[in-house]
C-alpha cells in the first residue's frame, strides 16, 4: 500500500486526552499536515506545520525526538492516517488526532492564530 492511502486504522488519541497530554511534564510533539491555510485559521499550540505532501521529504529535517510520542493533526482524521503509518515506519511511536482539528474544535479546546 503506498504511504499516502488514507484507508486503514492507525493508532488514535482523543481531543481530550492529547490537551491533558499537552499539559504533562513530557508532552508529545505535533506534527499538523494541513494546508497552511487551514493552519492559519487555527491550529494547536506548539505544532509543526508540514502539509502532507511535503512530509516524506521533510521529515528528516523536522528535529522530531524519536524518544518522545508524535501525534499527527488534519481536519477530520483523513490526511493524518498517512502521516501515522509514515512516522511509524521511520521509528517514531506516533498516532493520530481522533476527528481531526474538527473534533478538537467541538471540545471547544484551546486554538491559536497565525
Amino acid at each position: 500500500m503506498p504511504w499516502w492511502w488514507p484507508w486503514g486504522q492507525v493508532p488514535e488519541v482523543r481531543p481530550e486526552a492529547l490537551d491533558r497530554e499537552l499539559r504533562s511534564r513530557r508532552p508529545p510533539q505535533l506534527v499538523d499536515v494541513r494546508s497552511p491555510m487551514e493552519h492559519a485559521g487555527g491550529h494547536i499550540g506548539g505544532v509543526r506545520l508540514v502539509p502532507l505532501p511535503e512530509l516524506r521529504q521533510r521529515l528528516h529535517d523536522l528535529g522530531l525526538d524519536r524518544s518522545r510520542p508524535v501525534v499527527a493533526v488534519c481536519k477530520t482524521g483523513h490526511r493524518s492516517k498517512p502521516a501515522v503509518r509514515l512516522l511509524r515506519a521511520a521509528g517514531f511511536d506516533a498516532r493520530q488526532l481522533a476527528g481531526g482539528m474538527d473534533a478538537w474544535r467541538r471540545q471547544k479546546l484551546p486554538l491559536r492564530k497565525k
